[in-house]
């Protein structure tokens, strides 16, 4: 943990000299764009402890920044991965009603459904997948939640009894 924490430092360092205040606009977008690069090198990495901790450090540094939603939603994603359901819904949460003009609403609504589905909540999982499928019905999500719908065992069951 402490070499993770000294890592991150390290990145701030890199990034964010102390002349970071004065510099043109393009300049601090690219200097955000690299630090959420490489916080995202970290989760394709599967290190999600890390880059949980460094997507935090992101939206602190870079709350009003075009990526913050990104930067909750994958919070979330790592909370998931990690198994951490209830921690991961506030996360997924947090992207829809904070962030209205996101383009992680859809996978993070999805999210909301796949988490619910994972703590045994059938009932609020069903009702984000629909959610997905009426808000987003063009979006790749829309049709995961689709598929997810009709494999749902209450789905089969509706369809399998006869009038």
């Amino acid at each position: 943990m402490l070499r993770k924490c000294i890592r991150i430092l390290m990145i701030l360092f890199i990034f964010f000299p102390v002349s970071q205040s004065l510099a043109a606009p393009t300049h601090r977008q690219d200097t955000t764009r690299r630090l959420y690069d490489r916080v995202m090198d970290e989760f394709k990495h599967r290190d999600y402890e890390a880059a949980m901790a460094g997507f935090r450090l992101f939206i602190e540094l870079h709350s009003q920044s075009a990526l913050a939603a990104n930067a909750q939603y994958w919070i979330g994603e790592c909370q998931y991965r990690t198994r951490r359901y209830r921690d991961a819904l506030k996360s997924f949460y947090d992207v829809v009603s904070n962030y209205p003009l996101s383009p992680k609403l859809s996978a993070s609504t999805l999210k909301l459904g796949q988490t619910y589905t994972k703590l045994g909540d059938h009932e609020k999982a069903r009702l984000m997948f629909d959610r997905v499928v009426d808000q987003y019905p063009d979006s790749p999500e829309a049709e995961l939640a689709r598929k997810t719908i009709e494999a749902s065992p209450s789905a089969e069951d509706s369809t399998n009894q006869s009038p």
